[in-house]
């Protein structure tokens, strides 16, 4: 019965002749319903047909119209259909193909929606991610796109980016494993004892500076240095092909964050970060060469009445370390700017310097007679007083770079 019903939705039954000439022979004054067409006699004596009211089908919220059937009148003006022939007992097409065409519609509506995942591999990484603790919660990791903004005249980042985006990882490494509390990287009995991370010294190893774009792949860690003191290093990546970009390692210190003097390392605080600690071998060797004081008489250049503004203080209201790079840069000289960029540098930090604070930079160039240029550099108070010593190495720009990575950590390698 199911089949019937399906087939005569397509291919309507034809009437039989004796059943129409039935239906002819009743017809009268009266009326009647034939095939649910209703007839009746007006008053002129002619016959009207009228089909009863229906709603013009919908697909898809669009009205289908449908050719009217054509209609026959015979000798006595009575109105009926021609027999059915192969022809008109096909099935309406239009309203099929509407059909076929709505379920289309759908399914690509629907796979465009799912279709979302980006088609370049490199575009997979997750570059605003606060990263994720690897090597048995001892390496943290994060990602960073280069942006246009961080990228200076020779269309690479700057050395100031690179150096925010090792400070960057160093408070999320520590924020990530819990013990970020107040301050920049101070742990819960740091806080107890109003201490504070100040860093004394860094070196920074620059192999290739990334370009706008580039999505670099940061990990640091952390290790014991003395009995006072703790070393981080930093290894940073291109994260699509894993070239090592730049290394760095710095040592740290405690300082009392009110009467702004070192501190020893209490062993309530040893006993926190002790079991961060990888042991492991600095990434950049040691420059074991001591850093040349300068004065007015052995520099060069020297740049005069420089101050901070406010948005170079950090948390504890002192200047940022990063922005001493900048500082001992001002004096360097512009030939060298133009046809050198820096490839390594090792600073020592003396000093700190508030809002309040006017300083000079001094700067001195060796020639030792080879493409490689070196600098001596001084960041002092107008009084005098030493803020920091710093030694910068520069090579011809677009120079191909070939060096001993070090000793990396195993699962950073």
């Amino acid at each position: 019965m199911v089949a019937t019903a399906a087939t005569s939705s397509f291919f309507p039954v034809t009437p039989s002749p004796d059943s129409s000439d039935s239906k002819k022979e009743r017809l009268g004054n009266g009326s009647i319903n034939l095939g649910g067409i209703k007839s009746k006699t007006s008053s002129s004596g002619n016959l009207q047909v009228k089909a009863n009211a229906q709603a013009p089908p919908k697909i898809n919220g669009t009205k289908v119209v449908t050719p009217p059937a054509e209609v026959f009148k015979n000798e006595g003006g009575v109105s009926f259909h021609p027999p059915r022939t192969f022809i008109n007992q096909l099935p309406d097409w239009s309203m099929l193909l509407a059909a076929i065409t709505t379920v289309f519609l759908a399914a690509e509506k629907q796979w465009m929606m799912l279709d979302w995942k980006p088609k370049r591999p490199d575009m997979l990484i997750d570059p605003f991610g606060i990263g994720k603790i690897v090597q048995d919660g001892l390496v943290f990791r994060q990602n960073f796109s280069i942006r246009s903004y961080e990228i200076g005249a020779d269309q690479t980042a700057s050395i100031e980016t690179v150096m925010n985006h090792l400070q960057e990882t160093a408070l999320n490494h520590v924020r990530s494993a819990g013990l970020l509390v107040d301050g920049f990287g101070s742990t819960p009995e740091m806080c107890k004892k109003n201490l504070i991370w100040v860093v004394t010294r860094m070196q920074v190893v620059v192999d290739r500076y990334p370009t706008w774009g580039n999505v670099v792949q940061v990990d640091t860690w952390v290790s014991a240095s003395g009995k006072n003191c703790m070393r981080r290093d930093w290894l940073v990546r291109d994260s699509k092909t894993g070239e090592v970009l730049t290394r760095a390692s710095s040592i740290w210190v405690m300082m009392n964050k009110v009467t702004r003097r070192l501190s020893k390392m209490p062993e309530e605080v040893r006993g926190e970060i002790e079991p961060y600690f990888m042991n492991s071998e600095p990434v950049v060797a040691e420059d074991g060469r001591k850093l040349v004081k300068l004065d007015d008489s052995s520099a060069e250049f020297v740049g005069k009445g420089l101050t901070p503004r406010w948005s170079d203080l950090d948390v504890n209201q002192h200047v940022n370390n990063v922005k001493y790079i900048g500082w001992i840069l001002e004096s360097a000289p512009l030939p060298i700017l133009e046809t050198h960029e820096l490839s390594s540098m090792t600073l020592e930090y003396r000093r700190e310097c508030g809002r309040d604070s006017v300083l000079q930079s001094l700067t001195a160039v060796s020639d030792n007679g080879t493409d490689e240029i070196e600098c001596q550099h001084l960041l002092r108070l107008e009084d005098g007083s030493e803020v920091m010593r710093g030694r910068t190495q520069w090579r011809p720009k677009n120079a191909k770079i070939s060096g001993n990575v070090g000793q990396i950590p195993a699962d950073t390698a």
